[in-house]
């Protein structure tokens, strides 16, 4: 299985990407850098993929779930509520592209400050 390894400040995420054209593309597009911004119990960054949201897309994800946001050409991993949230749901701010779930806790990113650095790199 092919997997990505996301570096966020101190904390590593590892993800395990699907079988989707968005997970194609953001392996062939590693090794990269970002900075991080965060949303809420959102933490995402910019790639340099650009792809079509794909069929299925959606805003409501699973914490764990990888999620890319074809609005801004980043990935997103939601680990909790965010500022459109109902509920208890994890809502992004618009559909987004599933392409893989992350081995690790992703609430790990709680301690994650928007501006720091990002590597994403194969595994």
């Amino acid at each position: 299985m092919r997997k990505l390894r996301m570096t966020v400040g101190g904390v590593t995420i590892t993800a395990e990407l699907f079988d989707t054209p968005t997970a194609d593309a953001l392996y062939a597009a590693a090794p990269f850098t970002s900075r991080a911004s965060t949303w809420g119990e959102e933490v995402y960054f910019s790639t340099p993929v650009n792809v079509p949201r794909e069929r299925g897309a959606r805003d409501v994800v699973k914490p764990g779930e990888m999620a890319f946001w074809t609005d801004g050409d980043s990935i997103a991993i939601g680990f909790g509520r965010t500022p459109v949230s109902r509920g208890d749901e994890t809502r992004l701010a618009s559909p987004c592209n599933i392409w893989g779930r992350a081995v690790e806790d992703v609430r790990l990113l709680g301690s994650a400050r928007a501006g720091a650095a990002v590597s994403v790199e194969k595994v």
